[in-house]
């Protein structure tokens, strides 16, 4: 059991220590939950409230929330405890599922494959003709990869991931269970005959940043021609649909259950809200925002928050709503 003193914790958050306790640190915990031996988190003053009723060992507090230490207990203050958490939350963390062995013995993998140094394969696992491994990637139980793909250095894929010909993911990536990149894009047209659908064929592929993490059951088509591209450093929730030909730039964020249609443009920090929806061939500029819930019909500019559906610019949207309240009451 991992185990820190105070002192250590507030070094290694390089924090401000308030008060002391005779328990070491054990565990972290919500403010709600948490017991002796555990550290909990006061990033907003909603919480500070539930502080004095707390039996939590120690609490990270972002400074400027006013609370004092109780008898037997200590805070730590620091600049963003939301932060100070994604720090202890790492050190915390317990151990990733062991490898007895480095590459399992009824993993299948095709003899023109290339796997670097450190690479780990687990049970049932498919590489196929043409793939490249490079260093330390690790692929856990039933991960198929199939032809000419090109995985980057120390990336981490879960179980169930299917990884479609000819895709290419950077290094330090992280992909979820069941996570689907480079299927075919959704294109159908009606028949000349006009009695059935034409499926439209997706040669494409799907490029892959650095330090991209894609949550489970999330779908990245391939693109009809060229590529489907994701930029560095975006984060992907669960269930998140993003369809062929989109390209996304740097450090975007999309939460579940959104979804961009078919050549959709991201710039670089876009926020995407969960359950959201982009329509087709939309371009959303570096550092929008989209609430959860909305539709976009149409480009929106850099820096804007746009809500509701069809979405808008967030202040307008919102007087439309009080004025819909409004009316319902008269």
């Amino acid at each position: 059991m991992k185990s820190f003193t105070i002192q250590e914790i507030a070094t290694l958050l390089n924090g401000d220590l308030f008060g002391n306790t005779t328990e070491n640190i054990i565990g972290l915990e919500t403010i709600d939950n948490a017991v002796k031996g555990y550290a909990t988190f006061i990033g907003n003053r909603k919480y500070a409230r539930k502080w004095d009723a707390s039996k939590a060992s120690l609490a990270i507090v972002t400074k400027g929330i006013d609370l004092e230490p109780h008898n037997d207990n200590a805070l730590i203050k620091v600049d963003n405890a939301d932060l100070a958490m994604a720090k202890l939350l790492e050190v915390f963390s317990p151990e990733s599922p062991n490898f007895n062995e480095d590459i399992h013995a009824t993993a299948v993998i095709d003899e023109s494959a290339i796997i670097g140094d450190g690479c780990k394969i687990g049970a049932g696992c498919y590489v196929g003709k043409g793939v490249v491994l490079e260093n330390n990637v690790t692929l856990y139980p039933n991960v198929t990869v199939f032809d000419d793909c090109k995985i980057g250095s120390s990336t981490v894929i879960w179980s169930g991931t299917i990884l479609r010909e000819r895709s290419i993911i950077g290094s330090h990536c992280i992909f979820h269970n069941n996570v689907s990149i480079g299927a075919d894009g959704f294109g159908y047209r009606p028949s000349d005959d006009g009695r059935g659908l034409v499926k439209i064929p997706h040669i494409g592929n799907v490029v892959i940043g650095n330090h991209v993490e894609i949550g489970a059951n999330s779908c990245v088509d391939r693109a009809k021609f060229s590529s489907t591209v994701i930029g560095d450093g975006c984060k992907i929730d669960n269930l998140v649909q993003i369809a062929h030909n989109c390209v996304l730039g740097r450090s975007c964020i999309m939460a579940g259950s959104s979804g961009l249609a078919g050549s959709v443009t991201l710039g670089d920090g876009v926020i995407i809200g969960g359950s959201a929806s982009i329509k087709d061939h939309t371009t959303i500029h570096s550092g929008a925002t989209v609430g959860a819930g909305s539709g976009v019909m149409g480009d929106v500019a850099a820096g804007t928050t746009v809500l509701g559906y069809p979405a808008c610019e967030a202040r307008d949207m919102l007087k439309q709503w009080v004025a819909l309240r409004r009316l319902t009451k008269k």
